[in-house]
Formats: C-alpha cells, sequence, structure tokens
C-alpha cells in the first residue's frame, strides 16, 4: 500500500467530527384546515354523524375546554372526510385508503418544512448527507422518506433512515440519532424530518371507547424538520444549540400505558390517565441522570431553560409541579400546545423553534443550558441536554 498503513484508531479520529452536534436550522409546517377548539366538539361530531351521542359529546366538550388549546390543524377536512365515509367507523376496512392518502400527503408536508429549515440553513439541499424520517402515519416501503428525498432534490447517495410508530418521542429519538451520525461522521450534515397526520387514527365516537374521545381533544398535524451537523462552516452555517448529551430510558412496567397498533380500520391507540403520574414519578430521575453523566451535579432545573413536549396540560403541569419550576419556563411548551395541540413526535420540533425565537427576541439573553424532552409508548422518556449559543458565538 505504500506508505505504512494508517492504524484503525487513527482512522476513526480522521473521520469523526470535532465538535458536538449542533442544530443549524428549523423549519414547520402545518396543513390549510384549522380549526379552533372551542368549535372541534359540534364539527367533530356533525361530521361523523354522531350528534346522537350526547354523553360522549359533553365529554369532549369538557376535554376541549381543559385542554390549553385553542385551535389545531388537519390535512382531512369535510370533503376528504365525505369521500371517505368509512373513515368515521373503526370497525370497516379502510386501512388501505387511509395509507393511500398518507403516503403522498406526509411527505409533502414534510417537504415544506424541510425546505424553511434548508432556506435558513443557507446551503444546497445536494449537502445533505443523511435523512432521518420520524412517522406513525404511514405503512408502506419505499416510505415517505423516499418521496421527501425526492421532492427536495436530495443526491441519490443520501443515508436513509425510517422511524416508525415511536409516537409523541419520535422527533427527540431522530434528534438523537442525527446527533450520533453527525459527530461521527466528518462533515455529514443531517436532514431530520417529521410529518405526523391524525388521519391514519380518526374515527367516529364509540360508547365504551374514551381513546378515541381523548385523542380527538389532543391531536393536530404537523411537519417539523431539523438541519444537524458538527462544526459549523462559517459565514454560512450558524449553530443555535450545541446537543450535548442524550438519553432514552423506559418506565418499568409501563408498556400497556401508552399504545400503538395498525388495524384494518386504522391506527388504533391507548393512553392511560394515569401517564402524566407516571412521568411526574419518573423525570426527575432522568434528568439526574442525564447531567450526572456530564458531571455536572447539583444543576438547579430553574437555571434551565426548558423545550418540554407538551402532551397535554394535566403532563405540564405535573412536570412543572414535581421540579418546582417557576412560572413561565414551560411557556415554549404550553405556546405551541396552545397555538397547535399534540402533533405526536413533530411537537417537540415546534417547541425547539419558539425557544430559539424566545431567546432571540431578548436579544440571545436567558439561561445558556437547557434540556429537550419528549415522552411516548413504552413510556419512553428521551432526554437530551442543549447548551445555547449567542448569535456571536461558532
Amino acid at each position: 500500500m505504500g506508505s505504512a498503513p494508517a492504524t484503525v484508531h487513527e482512522i476513526r479520529r480522521t473521520l469523526r467530527a470535532d465538535g458536538p452536534a449542533t442544530v443549524l436550522a428549523i423549519g414547520t409546517a402545518n396543513p390549510t384546515t384549522c380549526i379552533p377548539q372551542d368549535e372541534y366538539t359540534d364539527y367533530y361530531f356533525r361530521l361523523t354523524k354522531s350528534e346522537h351521542l350526547t354523553e360522549l359529546k359533553d365529554k369532549l366538550r369538557r376535554i376541549c375546554k381543559r385542554s390549553g388549546m385553542e385551535k389545531r390543524f388537519f390535512h382531512h377536512d369535510e370533503a376528504l372526510l365525505s369521500a371517505n365515509p368509512d373513515f368515521a367507523d373503526r370497525t370497516l376496512p379502510s386501512l388501505d385508503a387511509r395509507v393511500e392518502i398518507a403516503s403522498a400527503a406526509v411527505p409533502e408536508l414534510a417537504a415544506a418544512a424541510a425546505s424553511k429549515a434548508i432556506a435558513e440553513w443557507g446551503r444546497p439541499a445536494t449537502d445533505i448527507t443523511h435523512l432521518v424520517f420520524s412517522t406513525y402515519s404511514g405503512a408502506r416501503a419505499p416510505s415517505a422518506d423516499l418521496r421527501l428525498a425526492s421532492l427536495l432534490g436530495l443526491r441519490a447517495s443520501v443515508s436513509r433512515t425510517v422511524l416508525s410508530l415511536h409516537g409523541c418521542y419520535g422527533g427527540a429519538r431522530s434528534l438523537q440519532l442525527a446527533k450520533e451520525i453527525a459527530e461521527n461522521n466528518r462533515g455529514a450534515r443531517v436532514l431530520v424530518a417529521c410529518s405526523d397526520l391524525t388521519l391514519i387514527g380518526f374515527y367516529g365516537p364509540e360508547a365504551g371507547c374514551l381513546d378515541t374521545i381523548v385523542g380527538q381533544g389532543l391531536f393536530g398535524d404537523g411537519a417539523g424538520a431539523v438541519i444537524v451537523g458538527a462544526d459549523p462552516v462559517g459565514p454560512t452555517e450558524r449553530a443555535i444549540f450545541e446537543m450535548v448529551h442524550a438519553t432514552q430510558a423506559t418506565v418499568p412496567g409501563t408498556e400497556d400505558a401508552i399504545t400503538m397498533q395498525l388495524m384494518k380500520g386504522g391506527l388504533d391507540f391507548h393512553i392511560s390517565d394515569q401517564v402524566p403520574k407516571l412521568l411526574g414519578a419518573s423525570i426527575e430521575r432522568c434528568l439526574l441522570d442525564a447531567f450526572g453523566s456530564l458531571g455536572m451535579s447539583g444543576v438547579k432545573w430553574n437555571e434551565l431553560f426548558w423545550a418540554l413536549h407538551p402532551g397535554g396540560r394535566a403532563i405540564l403541569d405535573r412536570i412543572e409541579g414535581v421540579l418546582g419550576l417557576e412560572d413561565g419556563k414551560l411557556a415554549a411548551s404550553r405556546q405551541v400546545l396552545r397555538d397547535y395541540g399534540n402533533m405526536s413526535g413533530v411537537t417537540v420540533i415546534f417547541v425547539l423553534d419558539e425557544v430559539r425565537k424566545r431567546r432571540a427576541a431578548q436579544g440571545g439573553g436567558g439561561p445558556e443550558w437547557g434540556v429537550m424532552m419528549a415522552f411516548g409508548p413504552g413510556v419512553t422518556i428521551e432526554t437530551m441536554v442543549l447548551h445555547a449559543l449567542q448569535s456571536n458565538e461558532t
């Protein structure tokens, strides 16, 4: 081979990035149909021809009133549901039709968010080396990642990974995977894209099935995209957050607390009313483990900024109380919940975007260290320690 071959250790060192993975750009998108939360109950029961189920209607009205939401966005509208009346009845075999619609709409919505992120990033889409796509709304291969790559004009050599049915922790899991890719592949630029449509699990109400009513009161549609890379190249690239450390933990004995399963009538899901309590009992341990791994003991939770997945108002209230957080610490999460509802794994990207907007509005002030967290089936808790950069830092 000519000169003496490099050792494996030397090769690995040259292939890895020098610095930590960073968030370089963020983009978000929603469908055009927007329903005010105080109108949703009448809208839903009228569309599903279920107004005779007065007890369930009253239940949904109470959920909507207490939700902390003002509006939500949806891909499905009256025209689509009128053309597919089987969607209102979960006992009818409608999965094929739902997947057909989602297979086109999910990557298109993701492309809208990704295009914003790429424009902010300032480099051509062909410079993206990896794509991590998360959704609970697809059930087909090739999947939405390939369609998204085509819509954006990514290179044929882009390395694609799909995360399916991770639910509300899908966005955080995707970002942790992107962090590992960026730090272990010098020069890598990872596009994280998350896109979810509630159409895959939309049904009419059923007596004795409160999960459907709870879901109808909480979930909305959206897409989020993040460009992740290490060692930003100036002056084009500007890092927003350094992704310092990430962990995942599963709360023991909670496999049945949040579940999702594709059935003949669409996506069947279950969310236990014990989830806020379960998270409240586990979240501080996750934080202590994450910061302890960095040798950062004695961290005061009120000295951090927070990008917390707003699974619902009860979850935010519980975590706020358990950690003793001051008013306003979860303002970004509450704002996203108010404006969009719970968009499953997409939501944490909206919250991250809201955090950076609020910091920019303050002139880049605020806590230097922060944490991003999301929760989902398992019960799984994703935690990522973040370090915010000032506008003049790289």
